[in-house]
């Protein structure tokens, strides 16, 4: 509990039985719960975050966007968080944000992914991919935001139901942005944080993910579905 807040963490996962057992024990006791949702593993994701006492939601059809949704559902804390299971986002971060959210009294926070503490250098492809939808974004949306593609948010579920989110694959991360910054009654804030060292194997597709991620902006803009 943060501020007499109760706090959730919602972590999306595919095959990150390695990455929950560097994560979960490192999440700060402010968090009220974890809830990870077993996205169609077919290693031992869920056994290991119940070991750790995490709660454990299956969402047997695959997709970031719709694991999120279901996380989304299940979760019961005032405030939601999010990161990934394979240890990109420190689990440090959480409490900066925290008090961030309320210090600036914000609705939604966004993690910018701004250098990482051991100096490893990120990929020039990823690297490319993420100005170039960040770019689209601002051009189409005015969401002027420098890592459109991160996947650590902070925010106050009761802004859920104003948030219209159609996405169910990778695009889902760009678009909560999009409908939080554009969204006159949220207030919104881009805040830096360290980034760490991805533990097992990626999961995006960098060409097939960011052409599809860009092809959702435009549809999204112009009316065509997601």
């Amino acid at each position: 509990m943060y501020r007499n807040k109760t706090i959730s963490l919602v972590i999306p996962c595919y095959n990150e039985e390695e990455g929950l057992k560097y994560l979960l024990p490192k999440i700060p006791d402010i968090v009220d719960e974890v809830l990870i949702v077993d996205n169609a593993s077919t290693d031992n994701t869920a056994l290991v975050a119940r070991q750790f006492g995490a709660r454990v939601v299956k969402e047997t059809i695959k997709g970031y966007g719709r694991a999120y949704k279901t996380g989304f559902k299940n979760a019961v804390g005032d405030i939601i968080i999010t990161m990934d299971g394979d240890g990109t986002y420190p689990p440090e971060s959480i409490i900066l944000l925290l008090y961030i959210l309320f210090e600036e009294n914000v609705d939604f926070i966004t993690a910018r992914r701004w250098r990482s503490k051991s100096l490893q250098r990120k990929n020039p492809i990823r690297i490319f991919g993420n100005i170039i939808l960040s770019f689209t974004m601002a051009a189409l949306y005015l969401c002027y935001i420098v890592d459109s593609q991160s996947g650590m948010w902070v925010f106050r579920r009761t802004i859920l139901p104003d948030l219209k989110l159609t996405s169910d694959g990778m695009a889902f991360s760009e678009e909560i942005k999009i409908e939080a910054f554009s969204n006159k009654h949220i207030k919104a804030l881009e805040i830096p944080i360290y980034y760490g060292e991805r533990i097992g194997c990626s999961k995006l597709n960098l060409w097939k993910d960011g052409f599809l991620n860009l092809a959702f902006l435009l549809r999204k803009k112009f009316g065509m579905g997601a």
